[in-house]
């Protein structure tokens, strides 16, 4: 399935310390590769949101990559914290992603 980063998460994955990114790519790989299948540990449900999260190292990474279905893509639209971790940066980012999807998706 076709996997898109909006360029507001591109740019945070672009900010994560070298390891980070690379784990986050190979997640975004294995999206790619699964799709809406994709299931637990590498991705979960964002709970109050229609988001999921894309979770590197099998849930061990401290970033997360948020994401809806729209359409026939998986669109990324935010690189987070953790949510326990560092739970104010997360809600943040939650909302900054359901916004920019928001957007996309009035788009058409």
């Amino acid at each position: 399935m076709e996997v898109r980063l909006v360029p507001q998460a591109r740019e945070e994955l672009r900010a994560l310390p070298p390891g980070e990114k690379a784990a986050m790519l190979s997640a975004l790989k294995k999206l790619e590769a699964g799709g809406i299948t994709l299931g637990a540990p590498h991705t979960s449900q964002v709970k109050g949101s229609s988001l999921r999260e894309l979770r590197p190292r099998r849930g061990s990474s401290p970033w997360r990559a948020l994401y809806r279905r729209v359409g026939n893509v998986l669109v990324i639209a935010a690189i987070a914290p953790e949510a326990k971790a560092k739970p104010r940066l997360f809600a943040g980012a939650v909302r900054a992603a359901e916004a920019r999807l928001d957007e996309i998706e009035e788009e058409g």
